[in-house]
């Protein structure tokens, strides 16, 4: 479908249902033994119950099955800044796509607050809502500061989608392209784009699958140990990745890279930076809507396997494959955080995905909108959690 015709039938389906999500009953209200059932006096005792145990709340409450979906506007989509209304239709969308995915109720919050520390109290104070807390499009590098508090203070689930979300499904495509080009994570050569929200926690979630030569590039530059402009998060990774030190821009650490990932913007790539890269090199462009590099100049100029995050080419890098599963996931095993293994563990499952026989430089990653990936991702991230479970108990 054209842009245009797009951006039409977007506006005009959400003026016409004036949202895209609402509230239903779980059953009719039509006699007054319904209502005192349902509210006074009823659910007086109910009420009471959990005061006595608050564990119950899951269990009597709609809550066990609750997530908080949570923005400031900030840093919505590729449109930046645009503050809390407009956030909404973002995560109206995120809420349905929870619902229909993994059956999880949602409810978008839109925070008209951008300071920190405001919005890791008004978040605490949203605890006993939700069963876990899925943050979004919340900008760098505040984002970092406001998960890790949340993450520590919380007792349930604090997820930050662009960050993790992004980078699992990256961990899993980049799995299945390199039996492609038979390249092995811990001599390939990785530059990721990007060293935002997004580049950071893709460079992290590799180090911890066992990646080792990663380098960063951010606007200022290449991310290295000593630059003055690096961010504490920036800094904290420059410790970890560009083990030789290279300065400079793009420009200087693209040669015999065996994969590009791009989470920056249109036109950082071009094709003779790919014919200085190895051999079969891979290309994720993830800029969305215009990637890095075109598919088709990535291809011509050698390209192995080239990924991007739109729909209409192959190999399509979407969070929607990672999000319900890995909440449903926690949620199924009770577990109060979403660990590093849990993340690769949903890695390896939408790996997995595709099989031997399917493999091709044009499908390294399953379609988004298959229904069985948030089960399958929901399995492995339980799996793992109850894992940690039994290790964490044989400890003490």
């Amino acid at each position: 479908m054209a842009i245009g015709n797009l951006t039409d039938e977007a506006m005009l389906l959400h003026r016409k249902l004036k949202g895209k999500i609402s509230m239903e009953s779980k059953m009719e209200i039509d006699t007054t033994d319904d209502l005192s059932l349902v509210y006074t006096p009823g659910v007086g005792d109910v009420c009471q119950a959990i005061v006595e145990n608050p564990n119950d709340v899951n269990e009597l409450t709609a809550r066990g099955n609750m997530i908080g979906v949570i923005t400031d506007g900030s840093a919505v989509l590729g449109l930046g800044n645009i503050g809390p209304k407009a956030a909404m239709p973002v995560m109206e969308g995120k809420c349905m796509l929870f619902k229909k995915f993994a059956n999880l109720d949602a409810f978008p919050i839109c925070l008209d607050n951008q300071n920190t520390e405001d919005i890791i109290t008004i978040i605490k104070s949203l605890e006993p809502s939700f069963a876990g807390i899925n943050l979004e499009d919340i900008s760098a590098p505040r984002c970092f500061e406001i998960e890790k508090r949340l993450k520590d203070e919380l007792n349930i689930p604090v997820f930050h989608d662009d960050q993790h979300g992004t980078a699992i499904v990256v961990l899993a495509a980049l799995i299945n392209a390199l039996k492609l080009t038979e390249n092995s994570k811990e001599e390939c050569k990785i530059v990721i784009n990007g060293a935002g929200a997004a580049g950071l926690s893709i460079a992290k979630l590799l180090l911890e699958a066992g990646f080792i030569n990663i380098i960063l590039v951010s606007l200022e530059g290449v991310v290295c140990e000593g630059e003055p402009w690096l961010n504490n998060s920036q800094q904290e990774m420059a410790k970890q990745t560009n083990l030789q030190k290279v300065t400079g821009t793009l420009d200087d650490v693209i040669d015999n890279a065996d994969v590009f990932i791009g989470v920056s913007g249109p036109g950082a790539l071009n094709g003779e930076h790919v014919k200085r890269m190895g051999s079969n090199p891979i290309i994720f462009a993830l800029a969305n809507p215009t990637p890095e590099i075109e598919p088709e100049e990535a291809l011509s100029a050698g390209a192995a396997v080239v990924a991007t995050g739109r729909s209409d080419y192959p190999n399509q890098v979407n969070n929607l494959l990672v999000f319900p599963g890995i909440f449903r996931g926690a949620l199924n095993a009770g577990a109060s955080d979403i660990t590093v293994e849990m993340k690769i563990s949903a890695a390896w499952a939408i790996a997995e995905m595709v099989t031997e026989q399917e493999l091709n430089p044009n499908y390294i990653i399953p379609d988004a909108l298959n229904k069985l990936i948030p089960f399958t991702v929901a399995n492995a991230v339980e799996r793992a959690a109850t894992y940690s479970k039994a290790i964490s108990n044989e400890s003490y």
